[in-house]
This record gives structure tokens, C-alpha cells and sequence, in this order.
């Protein structure tokens, strides 16, 4: 459901706790809209990116900052968002998480039921993969909120979700329970819950989300944002590239040489939407340190795109992007030299990897997997559309994100650390340990991040966190 009403502000100062928060997505989606934010984020190299970033942040595991410092939180927090890791529930992973949906919806009743933390603790251990749990954390930092008198006890007054498509179900139960049953303490919230393409608001991939929008009663019926492109039909494009191929030398690809092809519907259509945004038109020009790829290019990935196998190939720099994970760094860019001569290029640089998830030019992504990074996070446009809708804003201005970003300063980043690791160089005690930063590949040895952390979990220490806003 989106509405087309008048927009109208429903909090005179929204601040967003970003749980699962990754290199930023939606914090700087925030930043584009004048929102604060503070993000809590397990792994390290994301948590430099932040930091590079000038992102408030908390270098922490969500579930220990719950048990052991949720007071420290900022009481004005108002909205809660997040993306709880999505491996176990993706159509790329084992399903561990799609095996235990009607699981889950037991632990979800049995939170709203208001049972004991450590009941629900004791029996989520019995879960094969530990990070199916993680779904469960935005509605128990709901429900704990209700309970902090930090915050005098005060619901979060707007929740935003997000996840792949196989989650759809579980925010459907999730809306069931906020609208119907409400939180123990008997808060009840309007939901609306849908899966959405991420192409329809102008980022330059396919990438569909399952999404997940709250109010508590009495702010009004909240609605999902309205699209401003249309989305990419693949068999549509797919059809004229075939028509095309028939005039044009095939190249030395496994698909059709489009350079003949155009888009079908150029220009704004009769419902206001804009055409989807293709790569061509997200990296053409220089902007900051990216030099601009003006050259017709092809891109082969060796993946599906959006769970859906069959899509999986070769696009063109005219047709959006397939969708980003951890393995853009893999793919193959080939560029056109003329009709039939097509050569391999460079692979995307990681300014260009950010710039297909919609994050601004320069982005100062660092650490170790920043190709995983930038696959897991969200995307920083549908992040403004989202937050713009849950607060009735206006659609955001796209524009506002293709400027440069400006990094922090050495003293802003030292000053960020300090607060969201404990020292102003280094992680601490109070740290997640560093064997546990990169979940272990089924299919190869342990990854080690940061070598060097100290190797004390310290969750004790936790109690003495107090993230605020820095200002910066």
C-alpha cells in the first residue's frame, strides 16, 4: 500500500537506532534526510568504514548491548530499524532460517507473551545456525524498550525492517502481533508490510526486499513509499536484445550484443515514473576521485540476480545492475570497442561497487571484505525512501547522495572510535573477539579479521558504553 496523501512530519525529532548496522546504508540514508543516528555493528572492518565515514556507531554484538548496556542507549531514540543478517533466510544460503520460520513464529508469540529473556535464550540454543535468532532482536529491543527506565519505560515510536524475500512471512507475523496482540505492555502499532524493488526508487540494480513499516497507534496508518521509476522486465529486454542480435555481429559473449537496443519507454511515463536507473548512467560521469566510464561496457556475473537463478548472465551498462553482494568483486566488466569487438576491462573499483548500491561517490569504505560491505548493506537510496515514508517526509532527493562524501577528519574518526570501540586507535576488551567477526565458510578454512583485537569478549564492560551523538 502507498499513499499519495500530503506528507506530514510525525516526529519533530526522529533519531534512529541502526541495528545489524553494517558500513552505513541506512545511517547515511539518514544523513541525507538530517536524521540522526547511531548504529550498532558487529564487525570490525564495517565498524572502520563508519568511522571513516563520520558515523555515530557501536562497535558491539546487538544481542550483548540488549542484555548488558541497553540503558546507556540514548533515551531520545524514537525509531528503530534495522537488517538483521539474512544468510540463514537467503535463497543463496543452506535455509536454515527458511526451514525454521514456523519456529521462529513460536519465539515471536512467546516474546509478546512476555516470557523471560533467559527462558527464550535457553531455548533459542537449540537452533542449528545461531543467526536465524537474530530475525527475533528488533522485537526485543521493542519490547525491552517498554520496560527501560532510561527511557521511562517509552515504546520506540516508528520501527523499519528490512530483509530478503524469504522473510516476508516473518514480517507478516511480526505486523500480526504489533497490530493485534501488542507488546507486553500492551502497546499496539499500524503495519504495513510488503516486498519491494529496489529499482523502482532509482537504485541501479535489481534487488527486492522484503520491508516492514510501523507506527504506534495513534500517529497514523503508515504506508510504503511510493516508486518514482518503473521497474526492469527482464524478458521484455531480453526480447528486443534477441531482435537486436539478429542485426548486429554477435560479440565474444555468452549473450547478445544490445547496443542497438534502447529503452522502450523513454521519459516520464503517464503515472509520473522516471525509467529504472541503469549502470551506464549511475558511473558515466567523473564525480570526486571516480574518473567516469563513458565507454558502452558488459557486465557477466556468476550468480542469479534478486534469488531468481534464470536471471543470472550478462547485462548491459543500459540495464541495471544485477544485485550486489559479496561477489561484485567478481564481476567481469568487458567494454565495447566497436559493433563486434568487445574486450575485458577493469573490474568495478569499490567506489563504483558503492556507487551500484546508490552510496555516495568517495565513500570511504575500508578494512578487510569491503566487497562483502558493500553486498550487505542497504541501499542508501531505498534507505531514504523508506525513512522518508515511515516519518511521512517527502521522497528524498536523490541528487543529495551522487555528491562526493565527505570523509571524517583523523580527529573526528579518533573521536568516533573512542566512543564506539573504547580507545581512539584500536578495538578493546569491550570489543566482539576477532575469531568471531567472519562467520566460517562451509567450504573453506576460517577467515581471521583483525588479527591483532584483543581476544577478551568483555561483555561486563559493555555497562560502562555510553554512545551519544558527537555532533560531528
Amino acid at each position: 500500500m502507498t499513499s499519495a496523501a500530503p506528507h506530514q512530519p510525525i516526529l519533530d525529532k526522529p533519531f534512529v537506532l541502526d541495528l545489524f548496522a553494517g558500513p552505513g546504508g541506512l545511517d547515511v540514508a539518514g544523513h541525507a534526510l538530517d536524521i540522526p543516528s547511531l548504529g550498532i555493528e558487529w564487525d570490525r572492518s564495517a565498524c572502520l568504514t563508519r568511522y571513516a565515514a563520520g558515523l555515530d556507531t557501536l562497535h558491539a554484538d546487538v544481542s550483548a548491548v540488549r542484555r548488558d548496556a541497553f540503558e546507556s542507549l540514548p533515551p531520545e531514540i524514537n525509531v528503530l530499524a534495522g537488517g538483521p543478517p539474512c544468510q540463514t533466510y537467503s535463497v543463496a544460503g543452506k535455509g536454515a532460517g527458511r526451514k525454521a520460520l514456523e519456529e521462529v513464529k513460536e519465539y515471536i508469540e512467546r516474546l509478546m507473551a512476555g516470557h523471560s529473556d533467559e527462558a527464550i535464550d535457553r531455548s533459542l540454543k537449540k537452533l542449528s545456525d545461531p543467526r536465524t535468532a537474530m530475525v527475533l532482536e528488533p522485537l526485543r529491543y521493542a519490547i525491552q524498550a517498554t520496560r527501560s527506565p532510561n527511557r521511562q519505560k517509552r515504546p520506540y515510536d516508528v520501527i523499519v525492517l528490512e530483509q530478503v524475500p524469504a522473510v516476508e512471512a516473518l514480517w507478516h507475523h511480526y505486523a500480526k502481533v504489533l497490530k493485534e496482540t501488542g507488546l507486553p505492555d500492551g502497546t499496539k502499532y499500524e503495519v504495513v508490510v510488503d516486498v519491494l524493488d529496489t529499482e523502482t526508487y532509482g537504485v541501479p540494480q535489481t534487488r527486492s526486499r522484503a520491508v516492514l513499516i510501523a507506527r504506534r497507534e495513534g500517529l497514523g496508518q503508515p504506508s510504503l513509499p511510493a516508486p518514482t521509476h518503473r521497474a526492469y522486465e527482464a524478458k521484455e529486454w531480453n526480447r528486443r536484445a534477441v531482435q537486436a542480435a539478429s542485426r548486429i555481429h554477435q560479440p565474444t559473449l555468452d549473450a547478445p550484443d544490445t547496443s542497438g537496443v534502447t529503452d522502450t519507454a523513454p521519459g516520464i511515463d503517464d503515472k509520473g515514473l522516471r525509467p529504472w536507473t541503469s549502470m551506464g548512467e549511475a558511473l558515466a560521469d567523473p564525480v570526486g576521485t571516480h574518473p567516469g566510464r563513458r565507454t558502452p561496457f558488459l557486465v557477466r556475473s556468476n550468480y542469479g540476480s534478486s534469488g531468481i537463478p534464470g536471471r543470472r548472465g550478462v547485462r548491459t551498462d543500459r540495464q541495471p545492475a544485477a544485485t550486489v553482494t559479496g561477489r561484485i568483486s567478481r564481476f567481469v566488466v568487458f567494454e565495447h570497442l566497436n559493433e563486434s569487438v568487445v574486450r575485458e576491462g577493469a573490474r568495478f573499483s569499490m567506489n563504483e561497487a558503492g556507487m551500484l548500491q546508490s552510496f555516495p561517490p568517495d565513500y570511504p569504505w575500508s578494512g578487510t571484505a569491503q566487497a562483502q560491505q558493500v553486498g550487505n548493506a542497504v541501499p542508501p537510496v531505498f534507505g531514504a525512501h523508506l525513512l522518508s515514508a515511515a516519518l511521512g517526509l517527502p521522497a528524498p532527493d536523490p541528487e543529495v547522495l551522487r555528491k562526493p562524501w565527505q570523509s571524517a577528519t583523523e580527529e573526528q574518526r579518533a573521536k568516533l572510535r573512542s566512543h564506539g570501540c573504547g580507545a581512539a586507535d584500536t578495538c578493546t576488551a569491550r570489543c566482539p573477539r576477532p575469531e568471531r567477526q567472519t562467520p566460517v565458510r562451509s567450504s573453506s578454512r576460517p577467515r581471521v579479521d583483525a588479527s591483532k583485537q584483543p581476544e577478551a569478549n568483555g561483555t561486563d564492560s559493555l555497562r560502562r558504553i555510553s554512545p551519544r551523538s558527537s555532533g560531528l
